[in-house]
């Protein structure tokens, strides 16, 4: 098992995951950290758990959208595989909130 240190915002956050999954979760730490600033702005500053749903908010208005009008060419499949993902990042970071 694999661990990979993922900074959002101003915390770190230490994601287990598979051997050879690395480069995904950083990826997908990526897009959390990207939107992290408008979130804290849209929780009004309190930060945290208020903030990361946020986030997940943001990124799930946009898998919907991706869903309703999926590009040309673009598979199913592969929509379901990327929302699968997601989800499993928000249980890692939401016990990681937790266990703190």
């Amino acid at each position: 098992m694999a661990e990979v240190t993922l900074t959002i915002g101003d915390r770190r956050h230490i994601v287990a995951c598979r051997d050879g999954e690395e480069a995904q979760v950083r990826r997908l730490g990526d897009m959390l950290d990207q939107r992290w600033q408008a979130a804290e702005r849209a929780s009004g500053g309190v930060g945290g758990e208020r903030a990361m749903l946020f986030v997940a908010l943001m990124l799930a208005d946009a898998l919907d959208e991706t869903q309703r009008r999926p590009p040309e060419g673009a598979n199913a499949a592969l929509l379901e595989d990327i929302a699968q993902h997601l989800e499993q990042l928000a249980a890692v970071l939401e016990r990681d909130s937790t266990a703190r």
